[in-house]
């Protein structure tokens, strides 16, 4: 037998073993080889049993996502599994790395069930906007109870062997050889006259389940799945399987797939599946270039932000140096990250031991000497261009030849800052976004001299401390920030324009985002944008902009750090404060502001128009290597809903017509200092193309 799948006859077991590189994706050829070799072994007289495996690093992870826009092609995955379980021979599959979406469909599929110890299972459609369409949402409620099913499948996270075994997703645990072992239990089936056990034959007790169950579960789900439009369609599925015969089921998940599939939340949430696989490939650095090895970390700044990136090191078991101007910081920010741990050790996510060993990484100095032998250095001091320089200046006199110098400066001019040295192709931003312990989104700044290599290690050092490092050009803000700031104009212009502030937040929240701009604002201190403004050096020449903030600021109100904002706060409640709708008020009337009755529709256009234009100008200028990279970047750093795909696909999926004539509107009413069209997004729109398109045909 050719192609991706083999079929071996160990006297009367038959091992069927797909081989597909890299991760054993369930594409038209693997289901074809599936088919031929079940049904030799079904035909084969001298086959008592099947064993079913893989062979490379896992089983079956999952579907080809890349077919799911394409048109269907026989055999379609639910007629394989159902053809597995239609056979009269036992059947086990062997499960080892990720049995994940229609790989653990296939495994439920099979008769039974054995893994190594590593193994994890799991249903993660979810996190694609889909549900398991290859009978999983019916065969996993029968198997484990519709509360576990539901569990896995709302939450999307795979579940490890030995819970697996205790749910009783799985039969038995093999330490040792999986093939062996799973032949070995192919055999003892046999021995004891065990034959195909079908789960779409079982049913679910009713009775044990309360009449309030699914309208309870919804309710405890309803903040994680707030906006998504998968989670209930798993539920209704799971809610046919309690209710219905085994193949009526099926037919209420086919369709509530097909929905899914077809959804713009999927399609956005598939986008950015591809979009952060893509977000590492760059241009012009290819994949062999040598990287610098790091062992060892230096960071200058103990406060919150370096206390937070020196963790990420310290769980990867990098040695982490940190470099304070005096012993009082470093003792503050040590006993920061040791309460983040203590955090971590009372919820259960680390051991005592695991404490111990992260903090016996962090040694801490006062003498930038500590450093010469440091591989990177990261500087992760104020916001401000004059302090930035002279901490550089210190490190070229004292890091070794070959260090890579990197700011996590979040919005000036890297190439600046390399100038203070004598090695701008050693020095690199890494943007960490706070809390750095926490946040996934690392923004690679590329200076202009920046070496390759430099790059190259930057990339690959993100994978290894768990962040989405996404490489983006040098300007002020960056990608993140730069399209961040017109949001945050917007929200307060709107501000003097009469909008109150909780009113505008809950239109944000309700459209995706996972705070609202106002709050956002208030969560990262108000003090930060303006000194942020203030380093701006092409900042807008307008009174008017962000002018609530500034005032605010200068009234000591800086956010939640010290009680009051934009909001009051309660805590971390924000409470609405009429002083800021006066404060605002007051500001509108000095600049001549009028009031603007806006509506919800304009609140969403305004803040995301905005940001939109202002992609289309990073995309023209380079500092953004694709629209995708825009998107990651958003979805995993600024709180963007990732059922809407980022800002650039959600331009696409409105139709950029639409956002170049609304933008035009504002252009109209307002000027064209903030609101002429950027010259891609009208070229694009007036040619009826898409940023997708435009990405394509480079």
């Amino acid at each position: 037998m050719t192609g991706p799948v083999s079929f071996e006859a160990t006297g009367e077991i038959a091992v069927i073993t797909a081989d597909s590189p890299p991760v054993n994706a369930l594409g038209q050829a693997v289901r074809v080889g599936l088919m031929d070799a079940f049904q030799r072994a079904a035909g084969d007289a001298g086959i008592r049993a099947i064993v079913l495996t893989c062979a490379g690093r896992t089983f079956f992870a999952g579907a080809d996502i890349s077919e799911f826009d394409k048109p269907l092609t026989d055999p379609w995955l639910p007629d394989v599994v159902a053809y597995i379980e239609s056979l009269d021979k036992p059947v086990v599959a062997a499960l080892f790395g990720t049995a994940l979406g229609g790989g653990l469909e296939v495994a439920l599929a099979c008769h039974y069930r054995v893994a190594v110890p590593g193994a994890k299972v799991g249903l993660p459609e979810v996190t694609l906007g889909i549900l398991p369409g290859a009978s999983g949402t019916q065969r996993m409620a029968r198997l484990v109870g519709p509360k576990d099913a539901l569990d896995v499948m709302i939450s999307g996270k795979p579940v490890g062997a030995k819970e697996a075994l205790a749910k009783g997703i799985i039969d038995q645990i093999v330490d040792g050889d999986l093939r062996a072992g799973a032949i070995a239990y192919a055999r003892e089936l046999l021995a004891r006259g065990a034959g195909p056990r079908r789960i779409s034959a079982t049913t679910i007790d009713k009775a044990a389940w309360p009449a309030t169950f699914f309208a309870e579960y919804r309710q405890s789900v309803a903040a994680q799945t707030r906006g998504y439009f998968a989670p209930e369609r798993i539920i209704r599925c799971v809610e046919a399987a309690v209710n219905l015969p085994y193949a009526e089921g099926l037919e209420v998940e086919r369709k509530l797939f097909e929905e899914c599939k077809n959804s713009v939340h999927s399609k956005s949430m598939r986008h950015l599946f591809f979009a952060e696989r893509e977000v590492g490939k760059v241009a012009d650095v290819p994949r062999d270039t040598a990287k610098r090895p790091v062992a060892k970390v230096g960071i200058i700044g103990a406060g919150t932000m370096g206390g937070g990136i020196a963790m990420n090191f310290a769980n990867a078991g990098v040695p982490v140096t940190l470099i304070e101007a005096n012993q009082e910081g470093l003792d503050r920010g040590l006993g920061i990250v040791r309460k983040n741990y203590e955090g971590a050790v009372k919820k259960g996510r680390m051991s005592e031991a695991d404490l111990a060993k992260r903090m016996g990484l962090l040694s801490t100095s006062l003498d930038y000497g500590a450093l010469a032998d440091a591989d990177l250095v990261i500087e992760a001091v104020f916001e401000n261009m004059a302090l930035k320089k002279e901490v550089f200046t210190k490190l070229d006199a004292t890091c070794k030849a070959g260090a890579i110098l990197a700011s996590n400066t979040s919005s000036l001019d890297v190439d600046a800052i390399a100038a203070a040295t004598g090695r701008p192709e050693d020095v690199i931003g890494l943007h960490f976004f706070s809390p750095a312990n926490v946040m996934v989104l690392l923004e690679i700044v590329r200076g202009a001299k920046t070496g390759k290599d430099v790059i190259a290690t930057a990339m690959e050092l993100a994978k290894g401390i768990r962040k989405v490092g996404v490489l983006v050009g040098n300007c002020f803000g960056f990608v993140g920030n730069r399209m961040f700031f017109p949001y945050v104009r917007e929200s307060q212009r709107m501000l003097l324009e009469g909008m109150p502030a909780e009113y505008i937040d809950r239109i944000a929240y309700d459209w995706g985002m996972a705070m609202g701009p106002c709050a956002v604002m208030d969560l990262s201190g108000l003090d930060v944008f303006q000194k942020l403004f203030s380093e701006w050096r092409d900042k807008p020449d307008d009174p008017a902009f962000c002018r609530v903030l500034m005032a605010l600021v200068e009234q000591g109100r800086l956010g939640q750090k010290t009680g009051a904002g934009i909001f009051r706060y309660d805590g971390r409640k924000a409470v609405p404060d009429p002083e800021v709708a006066a404060l605002a008020a007051s500001e509108a009337a000095r600049l001549g502001v009028a009031p603007v009755n806006v509506s919800d529709e304009e609140i969403i256009e305004r803040l995301f128009f905005s940001m939109i234009n202002e992609g289309a100008l990073i995309l023209a200028e380079g500092i953004a290597q694709r629209p995708g990279d825009i998107d990651v970047v958003f979805a995993n750093g600024y709180g963007f809903p990732r059922y809407r795909g980022g800002p650039m696909f959600y331009a696409d999926t409105l139709g950029l017509q639409a956002v170049y004539a609304g933008i035009c509107r504002y252009r109209d009413r307002y000027g064209d200092q903030y609101w002429t069209p950027a010259p891609l997004l009208e070229e694009l729109a007036r040619a009826g193309s898409s940023f997708a398109a435009w990405h394509a045909g480079r």
